[in-house]
């Protein structure tokens, strides 16, 4: 475990481990699945095994929350639920998608459940409800998903 690290220092031992990297010129954000909530360390761990290897969320609170949104190529610093840097991602596509566009090869790369488009379906249309909600927007078969995909890449 990396509890004596704070995410930047964290960030720090990755750049020092690829001194080949221009950290100065890379972007990373610091962040949990499931905003922390319940389940987080679960789908942590779903990465680390390497069985999800992609992401989504709701286009719109991007924008709300003045956030700028991920590209291919940038960096993120996953959080277990007690907020200790676990590992490293690497956003390798990013596309902006209706919850209806969203395929059963996302579905599965997301690799939650039985990694059914089904299943997607079911529980992130519940997640991104609430989220809309939350943010006062509506949630339909039409509002945007950031869907990206990504790779561990230093742990």
């Amino acid at each position: 475990m990396n509890q004596a690290l704070t995410p930047e220092e964290f960030w720090e031992a990755f750049c020092d481990h690829n001194a080949d990297l221009n950290k100065e010129e890379l972007y990373y954000d610091v962040w949990q699945f499931l905003d922390g909530a319940r389940g987080c360390d679960r789908l942590a761990s779903l990465c680390l095994a390497g069985i999800k290897t992609a992401t989504s969320s709701v286009y719109e609170t991007f924008e709300i929350d003045d956030m700028k949104v991920p590209e291919e190529g940038d960096y993120s610093i996953i959080l277990d639920s007690d907020e200790v840097p676990l590992f490293i991602l690497k956003d390798t596509k990013v596309e902006i998608k209706k919850f209806s566009e969203v395929d059963a090869d996302f579905a599965f790369k997301e690799g939650e459940g039985d990694q059914s488009l089904e299943h997607w379906r079911k529980v992130h249309e519940k997640y991104f409800a609430a989220k809309c909600e939350e943010y006062g927007i509506e949630f339909n078969e039409d509002t945007l998903i950031l869907c990206e995909e990504f790779e561990v890449v230093f742990q």
